[in-house]
């Protein structure tokens, strides 16, 4: 979750100093409420509804379906730098949405929850999209998702804390790109990967890979940008890996 800290008080200020303080932090929170509610009435009353288009842009690399939520502003699935939540690590180690689904489910400040599975086949091939609508509630207005690469160890791509488009019609676009989670070592061997990944990618071997995590591969690392399929292992970068952006997304309000 993120925290907005408007005010630090340290014992050694005067009572002058602290008394600043805090009229700077009253002010900076009257801000941050009064930008909320001009923000609101933008959107005019009640539910706001989107399309959402979301196309896997890489040569060979599957997405599993975007699980995808509408929020407010203090609510997030995961930020570059930090470590990522035992539901970002399950869909990106294991394509396990649902941790993560439930987690949210229960969440304040979640407006619409959706899980855009693309026809018959549940993973998002390369070149294919899948698109989908979703609501937002007042004063749940952002927009994020998230989705693993299927055949890496612990990388998926994904938006967090989008603002979604204000008025009907407005549509925004954007280009994503593939990070790690920092959860499980990249050792681009089948056995750690998830099974589909050789079926998906044309080349497979002996080992029948997992969805389950492996203790001993544990990383304990932080969310980063992916360095990309490397080789050297089972993974062929060829075949297996991208150019950012991996994914292209567009939301249009309708409603």
């Amino acid at each position: 979750m993120k925290t907005i800290h408007t005010l630090t008080l340290v014992a050694a200020l005067t009572f002058a100093g602290c008394q600043d303080s805090l009229n700077d932090a009253n002010s900076v929170a009257g801000d941050l409420e009064a930008a909320s509610a001009a923000n609101e009435k933008a959107y005019g009353s009640g539910d706001a509804v989107y399309q959402v288009r979301v196309r896997n842009i890489t040569k060979a690399q599957a997405f599993t379906p975007p699980l995808a939520v509408t929020h407010s502003a203090a609510a997030d699935l995961f930020t570059v730098g930090e470590a990522a939540s035992f539901g970002i690590k399950e869909i990106a180690e294991n394509g396990n949405l649902d941790p993560l689904v439930g987690a949210l489910g229960g969440s304040p400040g979640i407006g619409d929850l959706v899980v855009a599975v693309n026809g018959d086949v549940p993973p998002l091939l390369a070149g294919e999209e899948v698109t989908f609508e979703i609501t937002s509630t007042p004063g749940n207005r952002y927009f994020s998702f998230a989705s693993m690469l299927i055949c890496t160890n612990d990388g998926f791509t994904g938006v967090d804390s989008q603002l979604l488009p204000r008025h009907v019609g407005e549509e925004i676009a954007l280009g994503i790109n593939g990070y790690d989670a920092g959860t499980e070592i990249n050792t681009e061997d089948f056995a750690d990967i998830v099974p589909p990944c050789q079926a998906l990618g044309g080349i497979s071997s002996d080992d029948a890979g997992t969805g389950m995590s492996n203790p001993a591969l544990a990383e304990n690392g932080y969310i980063t940008h992916h360095s990309n399929v490397m080789g050297g292992n089972d993974l062929v970068p060829a075949v297996h890996g991208w150019s950012d952006p991996v994914a292209k997304v567009r939301i249009r309000r309708i409603r």
